[in-house]
């Protein structure tokens, strides 16, 4: 009749079969109540009556009434609706694969074999006919016998129940566990039924890198678990937002998730806080009742920036929400084949050559010499050398000769593929050498002279300088913009001439602050002078250490350091700013700050403790004067260029205005990557731009667990760690092994209900006794022994072995519980044995 009812439900949609459910749910509670207050009421009855008429109810077993049967049998059938739940509901008996669907969290490989957990009523059923055999009578004369069982009646029923409960549970763990469970996934535990779900898929250059072993990017994976978790809930809307677009797309089924354009792999770098501020504003905005936020990534540090303020930000948005959602993380960091990566950091042309600064990484923790062949494409022209990796990193040159009379040009430079083959590519471009100046702001004398030496080497790369007292740099306020750097070794500007000095920094410029060897009281962005200090006689302030990796300072590209211990100064001149403003990137020796740098938005604003005089310090040697003003020149002069070193989807490398967009490149393109959002050479109107990874994508530090709890602090998440190779793999968990552990514990279970204590010589001996079989009545006498339940002495034998046997599949995984569970078993076995 269920069937029935569910087929026409199904195909005539004219009944809710959920409500249906929930209905026939609730009808099987109500019913057991009811009969478990009549059957207390009846046993009651019966007791006051017998007390009245002085005789009592001798039932020959102490098993179960009736009513405990239909509630037992009715209990199981809830059970059995629970397991199946709305799969039963759109049962096809026709259609078996409605069955195999993975439709709720607790999903089965052989889900037919459920049906089996239905001979857990066997034991019942079989109790029922056992029942059967005997009649309770009522007869005075067996007064002296109720009195000794009255007092164990209730102890034997007790112990009977829980023997055929854990006999009907053994037996449905055990088809459980022949059905192969599965448990956890995406949803895990925590799925539940909600309206919306907003994915937000991580697609940058990092998430294409491939797992050891694997056959799939880890952006692929991600789909896929999405597509499998979606698929079990029904009627919810899902709505994409990627990490290159950042704008909200609903997607019509979970199906196509691998199809549509916003889940392609990309060459961009991720912004997690942005994206979540962004999901917030979208619940904000369209109200999508119950929301779920679903956010895949690998979670690269860089991507995250639990530092960044804009996660306080994108927090207090999320918190504006009336309901708040709650977070899935999907955390794809398994263990990643050996990966090389080429990063491009600088070009810069020098008369016919073309100068590259690049780095190559690997990622695997082997430190062994390998050859990589360096494939350069230049103005359709190939030729391929070799670099040689020694550890984890080489930050190497490479000189491209440049074709004559050509001015203008682009080129890449490639290594083998890998697990990774976004990071395998750089792209460059060249133009017309331009001639680059520096303005110098300072009184003439020995400071400006070592100044202009340093910013215009004579015969190099055609650089220049201009040397102007402080009180005409307002003259040049005009044309700040045509020079690479402006170096100042004055007092600070003053009002007059901060806001043209703002303005070069904010467009990108360099500029750098030397101690202005007199006691000043003015201030700029924040910044100021200290009064000047000496040190003791014979004494000098040393310069102690500075960032190797960072800054003006930072060491060669293969690696050299600056000659920076034979730095010392008998004066300096420190900067005061509020605490975190400027960043200490070199201090003298006791721990004071000699160089530190300020950012304003695409400039920087260096500070130096001293000045390139030798009546202050040995600055003017130029160990690190000379390679400090040259990167800040070279810094500014690429703003010049028609041809940029930018990002792929940042600013630069993005159209602006009537700008039209083309890629004009000769590397082949991947077709599986967005075209919109990959690396290459595009001529952006006027303009030529070579668009490349991120740097940001380059770090392979991820997020720790520890780190989530108090980024996301206030809010429910939870994290689910996928760390398989395929996406045919499935992330849920098979946890037969635990049903199988409970059929072992139930089997066990029964095996100590079962044993019978050994009859003591006192104890009066137990004897049948049989009327005529021709008569109306007939009785078995009861021992006064409370403890003879009348179960043979060699079932608890019998249940023993069977869980030595059930317990033997668990020896290969769990050898340790296997013989923590073996002695004992054995141990109850031999004295069962004893005493039978």
């Amino acid at each position: 009749m269920l069937d029935g009812i569910i087929s026409a439900g199904t195909k005539n949609q004219v009944i809710n079969l959920r409500v249906a459910y929930y209905g026939i749910l609730f009808g099987i509670i109500t019913f057991v109540s009811v009969s478990l207050y009549v059957d207390h009421k009846r046993q009651n009855r019966m007791e006051i009556i017998a007390q009245q008429s002085g005789e009592q109810m001798l039932a020959e077993s102490p098993g179960m009434s009736k009513q405990q049967l239909r509630v037992y049998f009715l209990g199981l059938a809830g059970i059995m609706m629970v397991i199946f739940r709305n799969d039963l509901l759109k049962y096809d008996p026709y259609n078996w694969s409605t069955l195999t669907k993975k439709r709720f969290i607790l999903s089965f490989y052989q889900q037919p074999l459920l049906w089996f957990i239905l001979a857990a009523s066997i034991p019942v059923i079989i109790h029922l006919l056992n029942r059967r055999r005997h009649k309770t009578v009522a007869w005075a004369a067996m007064q002296f016998l109720l009195k000794a069982t009255r007092e164990s009646r209730g102890k034997k029923k007790l112990r009977h129940i829980l023997i055929l409960t854990a006999r009907a549970l053994g037996i449905a763990c055990l088809a459980t566990a022949a059905a192969r469970p599965m448990l956890g996934g995406l949803l895990g535990w925590g799925g539940k039924s909600f309206d919306t779900v907003i994915f937000i898929l991580d697609r940058s250059a990092s998430m294409e890198t491939t797992a050891d072993g694997a056959s799939a990017s880890r952006r692929e994976l991600a789909l896929d678990r999405v597509r499998d978790a979606m698929s079990q809930l029904d009627a919810t809307r899902l709505v994409l937002i990627d990490s290159a677009t950042s704008t909200p797309m609903d997607v019509p089924s979970p199906e196509v998730l691998t199809e549509i354009t916003n889940t392609r792999a990309t060459d961009t770098t991720a912004d997690i806080s942005s994206l979540l501020k962004r999901a917030a504003e979208f619940i904000l905005e369209t109200q999508p009742g119950r929301t779920e936020i679903w956010i895949a990534s690998d979670m690269q540090q860089q991507d995250w920036s639990p530092d960044s303020e804009r996660w306080a930000t994108a927090l207090a948005t999320l918190s504006s929400v009336p309901q708040k959602p709650s977070l899935r993380i999907l955390s794809l960091t398994g263990i990643s084949n050996s990966n090389h990566a080429l990063r491009i950091l600088s070009s810069q042309r020098n008369a016919d050559e073309l100068i590259l600064d690049l780095e190559l990484q690997r990622t695997s923790d082997s430190t062994n010499a390998v050859n990589l062949p360096l494939t350069l494409g230049l103005n359709g022209a190939k030729t391929t050398d070799t670099v040689t990796l020694e550890g984890q990193n080489l930050r190497f040159q490479k000189r491209v000769k440049l074709p004559p009379k050509q001015e203008t040009g682009s080129g890449w430079l490639n290594i083998p593929g890998d697990s990774n083959p976004r990071d395998n590519t750089v792209y460059f471009t060249y133009s017309a050498a331009r001639p680059v100046k520096s303005l110098i702001v300072s009184q003439p004398g020995e400071s400006a002279n070592y100044l202009a030496a340093s910013a215009a080497p004579n015969n190099f790369n055609n650089q220049s300088s201009e040397t102007v007292a402080p009180s005409q740099f307002i003259s040049k306020a005009a044309g700040l913009s045509d020079y690479a750097a402006i170096l100042w070794a004055a007092p600070l500007p003053d009002d007059a001439a901060a806001a043209p000095l703002r303005s070069y920094l904010t467009q990108g410029g360099q500029v750098l602050f030397f101690a202005p060897k007199e006691n000043h009281k003015g201030s700029f962005l924040g910044v100021s002078w200290a009064p000047i200090v000496t040190a003791a006689n014979g004494k000098f302030f040393i310069l102690d250490s500075w960032n190797h990796t960072d800054g003006l300072l930072r060491d060669t590209v293969n690696g050299t350091p600056l000659v920076g211990q034979t730095l010392k100064a008998i004066k300096r001149q420190q900067v005061e700013a509020n605490p975190g403003l400027l960043t200490s990137l070199a201090t003298w020796d006791d721990k004071s700050t000699f160089y530190s740098r300020l950012i304003v938005e695409q400039g920087t604003a260096s500070f130096f403790a001293s000045t390139p005089d030798y009546t202050w310090s040995n600055l003017g040697d130029a160990h690190l004067l000379l390679p400090a003003i040259q990167r800040a020149v070279l810094a500014g002069a690429s703003r010049f260029d028609a041809a940029l070193l930018a990002n792929v989807n940042q600013d630069g490398a993005l159209p602006v205005a009537n700008e039209s967009r083309s890629r004009i490149d000769d590397f082949s393109q991947d077709a599986a990557v967005d075209p919109a959002m990959s690396a290459g050479v595009y001529r952006l109107g006027e303009r030529v731009v070579a668009a490349n990874v991120p740097a940001a994508e380059y770090e392979p530090v991820a997020l720790q667990k520890t780190e989530l709890t108090p980024l996301l602090q206030g809010f429910k998440f939870s994290l689910f760690e996928d760390n398989s190779a395929h996406t045919t793999d499935n992330e849920e968990k098979e946890i037969w092994q635990l049903f199988l552990t409970a059929v072992l514990f139930f089997l066990i279970a029964e095996a100590i209900l079962c044993l019978q204590k050994r009859p003591s010589s006192t104890s009066p001996t137990t004897r049948p006794l049989v009327t005529s079989p021709h008569s109306t009545w007939s009785v078995r006498a009861t021992s006064s022994d409370p403890t003879d339940t009348s179960i043979p002495p060699w079932s608890a034998n019998l249940h023993f072995l069977l869980a030595l046997l059930v317990s033997a599949p668990l020896r290969s995984r769990w050898s340790p519980f296997y013989g923590f569970v073996l002695f004992p078993t054995t141990v109850l076995l031999i004295k069962n044995a004893h005493y039978s």
